[in-house]
């Protein structure tokens, strides 16, 4: 239990603040994980279309200050690698 009226402040903010990351990582990964099935199951268009969407939101997240830039730079690389990746096992 908070001792001072300062900390029983920080614990508010922190249930605001804790609510708040939280929303937004469990949009972004929504997002990823939709994408990750339109890949696995073939919708190769559709995965294309949605892209930028998820890499926008990634990005958000990491503005927001949820997660590091380098980790959403990360994850934008990953999600793109794997649209190409089941790009090329279609071409070729």
């Amino acid at each position: 239990m908070p001792n001072t009226k300062q900390a029983e402040k920080r614990v508010r903010r922190d249930a605001k603040r804790r609510l708040r990351n939280r929303y937004h990582l469990s949009r972004m990964r929504t997002y990823i994980k939709k994408f990750r099935k339109m890949v696995e199951s073939g919708q190769l268009e559709e995965a294309k279309q949605f892209l930028p969407e998820v890499i926008s939101i990634v990005y958000h997240t990491a503005s927001k200050g949820v997660i590091h830039k380098n980790e959403a730079a990360r994850r934008a690389s990953r999600i793109t690698q794997l649209l190409n990746k089941a790009l090329k096992k279609v071409q070729g």
